[in-house]
């Protein structure tokens, strides 16, 4: 089925406020969406970062664990 669609799109204001991994902005109508990944080394760091400690008085949050998993119904 060949579906042909003519629209018209006027935007006066766009505001992004932030982007992130699997970020996705689309405007209108398309076919397919592709996935592209790009990441770039703007600051020219040639070795991994530290890990950071905790704060003095600082509280951590656990890893959770199997037990708080929510099955999603199919």
């Amino acid at each position: 089925m060949n579906l042909t669609i003519h629209q018209t799109i006027s935007i006066r204001f766009l505001k992004i406020g932030s982007v992130a991994n699997s970020s996705v902005v689309q405007i209108g109508s398309s076919g397919a969406i592709q996935a592209k990944a790009d990441l770039y080394n703007t600051g020219g760091f040639t070795e991994a970062a530290e890990v950071p400690q905790p704060l003095e008085g600082q509280v951590t949050v656990p890893e959770p664990g199997p037990a708080t998993l929510v099955p999603l119904s199919v």
